[in-house]
């Protein structure tokens, strides 16, 4: 090191000086075992919209240009730039665009670029994010972290093709450190994606092909080591293709399978079994196919869950051992204190983590005992911190008073017993290792099915509809509830997927998709031909979420293709007809980014309101607000949600919220955190949350910090 720091103190540029050290000191703290690869951060984001400024980085707005500026002044529609050599450069400022480097600070927002509303009495809202997908990720974690059920993706196999960005060529083939870059690429994303799964019932799906399938088992088995991963062979392509010598028909999945999860028995065809001989595997039985209702944790998980965050919710309940039914139920323990009284007999559960963290119940204890006597409530395996509690939510009981399960009884501690009894006898069975399903054939039900919704577009390799289908089925379909994330979404198979699930075997189950709005090279290449660029309405246009993503979401529901003709023929496997479409909401997001010197929360409420809607469970269609925002509350009924703006008419939105009982959360601004406490002591039954009154406090983001 010291020789190095004496070569250092040779280079006369300080701003060189300081990059070269810093990276130097980078290399040396690297590990020297296990999976061995640069942490290279040669990523970006452009910053449409955002002004260029003094201090600024910059990029020519050229997609082929990747050299980034620093902007040193400002003369008129010249801008004067370094490259970081000491030297400069001149620009006119119409050609050049606001970037900001990855660990640099932005500001995000959401803006509602279009929806399609095909259910208009359900409250369930798919969704689609146009954004860099990184981003996207950083955003979700304030609404999602701990909550998703499932993540399927898809990312780039690196192989050089260069049709789309995020399909397959991220790194160029003749660069050295192709497989490196590519391995940085996907770690980053994937140190979010853990964040936003449920660590104890959740599953990471993610396919790739031969060029990097080695290189992401080993970067997976380094992330999560508390996981069960395991990877399947699945054949896309029957007739195969030229790969390197051999016709190359399959390529892997990976399931990287955190806490309960694991795949579950479905009905499958004999093309899933080796032979139609039974074996242990498959299971014949009329008692197991019954399906239950999807009971849940009635621990608070993911964001707010803390019993910091609604102290209320902290509250004992008394188990008797030998019944396993609930006795009594505490009020709220006081702070400083860590558990409520003891009780001969029994056993005090409380809303304790598996680190030891204290969270908090979902509802109060006037509430939890109104569920018990509906029997919403069950006990289930004894933990290190009492019993595990689980509660039918709202949706699934629901489901039963509406007939859409069979009540056959109750247990001992009074909670419902009720099926979902499919007719006849069925064969449940495991999924093999192995996958070669006719119906996975992504030339078929990928390029040919795709083609029937987009028939004056292209997309080259979606997956097969059922293979997806498929894969996502073993993981969630005694979900109905379930969260499901895919952050390629590429010609948007996945939502695709879940509207067919819930529409076969029912339920509300989510999709949330993201994508960049990247152009083929093709597309590129004409469009600058005719002088067009980046941010241009005429280019974006031909991006990819524009112009196949979102509009297969938009075909599926409708069942009419981009030329406004109905689509023919069932969906394989079903007796649905396409042209039906399905009954289902959808909502397109662009992601943007607010320049951090004209930002305050009141100015920019209406751009940050779809973030808070997520926040809230995404219930209802989005709100949107136009103009400059004045009022003191917003109470929004449709979406379950209340906003204190100005905390001095805290009484008057108290009086309000108090008798619209269906609100559920609730937002309030305010910088004293004694306050906020003090105030959401009348809401102890809904999901509360704090705002600062600046923005940049709420919602910085690329430092992982939200």
């Amino acid at each position: 090191m010291a020789a190095i720091d004496d070569l250092l103190s040779q280079i006369d540029n300080k701003e060189l000086r300081e990059r070269i050290s810093s990276e130097f000191s980078k290399i040396s703290k690297q590990k020297k075992f296990g999976l061995v690869f640069e942490e290279h951060l040669p990523e970006y984001t452009v910053l449409y919209g955002v002004p260029i400024k003094i201090g600024n980085y910059v990029k020519e707005n050229n997609p082929k240009s990747n050299k980034l500026f620093k902007v040193l002044k400002i003369e008129g529609d010249k801008v004067i730039c370094s490259p970081g050599d000491g030297k400069s450069v001149v620009f006119d400022k119409n050609k050049l665009v606001t970037i900001t480097r990855f660990g640099d600070p932005i500001y995000p927002f959401l803006e509602v670029f279009e929806s399609i509303e095909n259910a208009p009495d359900s409250d369930l809202w798919h969704m689609l994010i146009e954004s860099d997908n990184y981003h996207a990720l950083q955003l979700l974690e304030y609404s999602y972290a701990g909550q998703l059920d499932c993540i399927y993706i898809d990312p780039p196999y690196n192989t050089g093709d260069t049709q789309w960005k995020y399909n397959n060529n991220y790194v160029d083939t003749k660069d050295s450190f192709r497989h490196s870059k590519w391995l940085s690429f996907i770690k980053r994303r994937l140190e979010i994606a853990k964040v936003l799964l449920n660590p104890d019932d959740s599953v990471l799906i993610i396919t790739i092909d031969e060029k990097e399938y080695i290189h992401l088992g080993a970067l997976l088995e380094e992330m999560f080591p508390e996981a069960r991963i395991q990877m399947v062979s699945t054949v896309i392509n029957p007739k195969g293709s030229d790969r390197d010598g051999f016709s190359r028909s399959d390529e892997y999945i990976y399931f990287v399978m955190f806490g309960e999860s694991k795949p579950i028995r479905q009905e499958l065809s004999n093309d899933w079994a080796s032979s139609a001989k039974k074996s242990e595997e498959e299971v014949d039985s009329s008692e197991i196919k019954k399906i239950e209702p999807g009971w849940t944790s009635m621990m608070r998980r993911g964001t707010g869950s803390l019993r910091e965050d609604v102290p209320t919710l902290y509250y004992p309940i008394y188990v008797d051992p030998e019944t396993k039914i609930i006795k009594e139920i505490g009020e709220m323990i006081l702070e400083g204190e860590e558990r409520g009284p003891e009780k001969d007999g029994l056993v005090q559960t409380l809303p304790l983590r598996q680190n030891g963290q204290q969270g908090r119940w979902m509802v109060s204890p006037t509430e939890l005992k109104n569920r018990i006597k509906q029997g919403r409530v069950r006990l289930g395996r004894k933990s290190s911190y009492g019993y595990v509690v689980n509660y039918l939510p709202d949706g699934q009981y629901q489901d039963i008073l509406d007939g859409h399960y069979k009540i056959e009884g109750r247990a001992k501690d009074n909670s419902l017993i009720a099926h979902k009894v499919t007719e006849g006898s069925v064969t449940l069975r495991k999924p093999p290792t192995q996958w070669k399903i006719p119906s996975h054939d992504a030339s078929e039900n990928g390029t040919n099915l795709l083609r029937k919704f987009l028939p004056d577009r292209n997309f080259t390799f979606p997956k097969s509809l059922y293979a997806v289908y498929d894969t996502i089925k073993f993981f969630v379909s005694h979900k109905p509830n379930a969260k499901i994330l895919d952050f390629f979404a590429g010609s948007g198979t996945t939502m695709h997927a879940v509207n067919l699930l819930n529409d076969q075997i029912g339920g509300n189950r989510q999709c949330i998709l993201v994508t960049n709005n990247e152009l083929s090279n093709k597309e590129s290449k004409q469009l600058m031909a005719q002088g067009y660029r980046p941010g241009d309405r005429k280019w974006e246009k031909k991006g990819i979420a524009e112009y196949v993503t979102w509009p297969r979401i938009k075909t599926s529901i409708t069942g009419c293709n981009t030329l406004s003709k109905s689509i023919t023929g069932k969906y394989t496997g079903t007796n649905k007809m396409i042209s039906d479409g399905f009954r289902s909401n959808a909502i397109y997001f662009k992601l943007g980014f607010l320049d951090k010197h004209s930002v305050a929360l009141g100015r920019q409420f209406a751009e940050i309101l779809p973030v808070l809607w997520m926040k809230a469970g995404a219930i209802g269609k989005c709100p949107i607000i136009s103009g400059t925002l004045n009022d003191e509350y917003l109470i929004f009924e449709e979406n379950k949600i209340a906003i204190l703006l100005d905390e001095r008419f805290f009484n008057e939105f108290e009086n309000i919220v108090k008798v619209k009982e269906n609100i559920e959360t609730i937002f309030i601004v305010t910088d004293s955190l004694d306050g906020y406490r003090e105030m959401i002591q009348s809401f102890s039954e809904k999901n509360t949350y704090q705002m600062y009154r600046d923005y940049l406090d709420n919602f910085r983001i690329n430092v992982r910090r939200m």
